[in-house]
């Protein structure tokens, strides 16, 4: 039935946002067979970003988790925009890649990924578990705290 994961999603008092434009020279999504790419998101809402700065610093693990979920909510916008607006057709989160700007000396980044990660399991159930990397680096675009990006599994 047509607009299951849109009930979810507002159960969870989520609106997904329209979705921006591409900064640079790459698509947002691109669908090879029945795979659905995402380029990475970052923590933007109302067309800004709403975290910058780094974890173990300006953030701590659960505010990076914060980041990380809109970072998630960026993401399902993207694709229910390529899916031509129907979340339904997703079979299962295949892969979440994340990406953790933070200081040299921590060490949490996969709990800061649970942000993103959690999320999917929310809106999806069990098709939403998945396979993940999350990855420390010392710097991400507009010094934003972390970027997801995400394969999904349509039908």
């Amino acid at each position: 039935m047509a607009g299951q994961i849109e009930k979810r999603l507002a159960g969870l008092g989520i609106k997904l946002p329209e979705t921006p434009l591409p900064a640079a020279n790459y698509v947002p999504t691109r669908r090879v067979g029945n795979q659905l790419y995402v380029s990475g998101q970052v923590p933007t809402q109302d067309g800004k970003d709403r975290f910058t700065g780094k974890l173990g610093s300006t953030y701590s693990v659960e505010e990076g988790q914060a980041a990380a979920r809109l970072c998630a909510i960026n993401i399902l916008a993207q694709a229910r925009r390529a899916l031509d607006g129907d979340l339904d057709r997703v079979v299962g989160v295949v892969r979440l890649g994340g990406f953790v700007n933070a200081e040299p000396d921590f060490m949490d980044h996969p709990k800061v990924i649970n942000g993103a990660s959690d999320l999917m399991v929310e809106v999806f159930g069990e098709a939403g578990r998945h396979a993940r990397a999350s990855v420390g680096c010392y710097s991400l675009p507009r010094n934003v705290p972390v970027e997801v990006e995400a394969i999904f599994e349509i039908g």
